[in-house]
């Protein structure tokens, strides 16, 4: 053995005993130099180590223990109508008009309230499908708020005028499920839509001066959802993936494929039956350009896909796409790598994912559990072929769209754009938007949200190229809020979600992710002034420093 080689050995065999005597309580001591040859360092005692390591973490603790409780409430549909026909009950036995069985619900109510998992496992089902996770509703997570910690507004009540401009909405988004969005300018259904929706007192979609247009129509709430095109950049562009790089075509669900409307496979549906017939697809990918391309993207994702690919596009724009406050913009000497930089980012991208599922878990299971579009159309339906009377709000039920579903279909369900109609869990919030909301608020915190991206494109109405963009600036911030609406929304376009859920899930996720970043910014050992973003209400913060 030579002898640099022995004392390399010496050197780690004191290294590792300087651990382990730390680690019993000891005051052992450890050089940070990397070899025997590297100039001395000063000692770092692992005993002082061990006690500020714990001294933050209680730190942080006690700062979300000691944020104010949340009001939190549901909206009284559970309560209020009978037989539980205003809430979500998809999965449990139901009657031939699609409504829940009584005493099943009660095992429901029964297995939340106990939280005890054997309670879980004697809930009736009425068909094949499982409940999706209700337990999920009370994890607990280490890092930023607790997902019972966070506030969070009830949505609007089943007989609202609110509820029925919702749904409006959704039947139009159905109905125009294959209008390439470069058409909506000119295309007639879309224009139905418009006047259709205009009419509803409480729609709270975004209007120019106080009215829906072409250019308004299922978009987002922010001001970065109202320019350029309808899909965001950072779903156009290529994604360098390592080794290879990843064009945004996607496989795309056949046109015209619509399911639900007839009563036998919405009850199939409701009770949780096997799918009766298959999803098919086109064989040709495409570029991203109507709502059924976003909603099928959105049906077979993973949770922080669409946010990982955007993280890697915007590494790619140089250091002028980072966030100002990153202290290695001006670091002469040191480059950013396990703090500040990629792999920082995307590790973040994913843990922020998992508490937004938690924080939208309990809300949607033990608060709100709200109805699901799917069997709010069969209420429809059923209201007003006279087969049962619900109190629906009498703006939806002369709604052109609820007249353009029956003229097609011989029904007024809510067509559907998954054979399985929607997940067996409740709808608000949607769990993609909150997803969306905390891992935009990521992205916006490492990123110049004024950057400009250069030489946008959109997609052509085929979805075979990508074309040239003309027209106002597209900013990284406001294609980032885009790209956060784009799935949120994309949902409501398949039939599975409303508006609210979307919205909603979106300042949901938003005050998870912030907790997060607070939590981070505090254990830094580069100086720091905290992470700047621009919230979706428009307003900017500094999260930490």
């Amino acid at each position: 053995m030579s002898e640099q080689e022995m004392s390399r050995r010496t050197w780690l065999a004191s290294s590792a005993a300087a651990v382990v005597a730390g680690a019993a309580g000891g005051a052992a001591t450890m050089t940070l130099a990397s070899s025997p040859a590297a100039a001395a360092e000063p000692p770092v005692r692992l005993s002082h180590r061990r006690a500020a390591a714990f001294k933050r973490r209680v730190d942080a603790a006690q700062a979300e223990r000691d944020l104010p409780l949340p009001d939190i409430d549901s909206n009284g549909d559970e309560d209020s109508l009978p037989r539980f026909v205003g809430v979500y009950a998809k999965a449990l036995p139901h009657n031939a008009l699609g409504e829940p069985s009584v005493a099943a619900y009660h095992a429901l109510i029964a297995a939340l309230n106990s939280g005890a998992p054997a309670a879980f496992e004697q809930i009736p089902l009425g068909g094949v499908v499982k409940l999706a996770n209700p337990q999920a509703a009370y994890a607990f997570e280490l890092e930023g708020a607790d997902s019972h910690h966070l506030a969070m507004a009830a949505p609007p009540r089943f007989a609202s005028a609110e509820e029925a401009g919702e749904i409006g909405e959704l039947y139009w988004q159905a109905l125009t499920r294959d209008v390439p969005f470069a058409n909506y300018a000119t295309d007639p259904a879309v224009s139905r839509a418009v006047a259709d929706l205009n009419g509803f007192s409480h729609f709270r979609g975004p209007k120019t001066r106080g009215v829906v247009t072409p250019g308004t129509l299922f978009r987002g709430p922010t001001p970065g959802d109202l320019v350029g095109p309808y899909v965001s950049q950072l779903f156009c562009r290529d994604i360098p993936f390592g080794a290879t790089t990843i064009p945004q075509r996607y496989t795309t669900a056949t046109p015209g494929g619509n399911f639900l409307t007839t009563p036998a496979t919405w009850l199939n549906a409701v009770v949780g039956g096997a799918p009766a017939a298959p999803l098919t697809f086109d064989p040709v990918p495409r570029y991203l350009r109507s709502a059924r391309d976003l909603g099928e993207f959105v049906h077979r994702d993973f949770s922080y896909q669409a946010y990982l690919s955007a993280a890697l596009i915007l590494l790619t724009f140089g250091p002028g796409a980072l966030d100002p406050a990153n202290p290695y913009l001006t670091a002469t000497r040191q480059a950013a790598a396990v703090t500040f930089g990629g792999g920082a980012l995307v590790e973040l991208l994913a843990r922020v994912s998992m508490s937004a599922l938690t924080s939208a878990f309990f809300y949607k299971w033990l608060v709100h559990r709200r109805i699901r579009p799917e069997e709010f159309g069969g209420r429809i339906h059923h209201h007003l072929t006279g087969a049962a009377s619900y109190p629906i709000h009498s703006e939806i039920l002369s709604s052109e769209a609820v007249d353009e579903v029956f003229s097609t279909y011989g029904t007024y369900f809510l067509p559907q754009a998954y054979p399985e109609g929607c997940p067996t869990h409740p709808a608000y919030p949607a769990a993609h938007a909150v997803i969306a909301g905390a891992c935009v608020t990521v992205l916006k915190a490492f990123f110049n949200e004024a950057f400009v991206i250069p030489n946008p494109v959109v997609a052509s109405a085929d979805g075979l190229t990508l074309v040239p963009y003309t027209g106002p600036a597209l900013t990284v911030g406001g294609e980032l809020d885009k790209l956060a609406s784009n799935v949120a929304i994309a949902r409501n376009g398949a039939g599975v979600h409303w508006r609210s859920d979307g919205i909603e899930g979106m300042k949901l996720g938003e005050a998870v992710a912030i907790s997060v970043l607070t939590d981070r910014a505090n254990n830094f050992n580069e100086p720091f002034a905290g992470y700047s973003l621009t919230r979706f209400d428009g307003t900017t913060i500094t999260v930490g420093g």
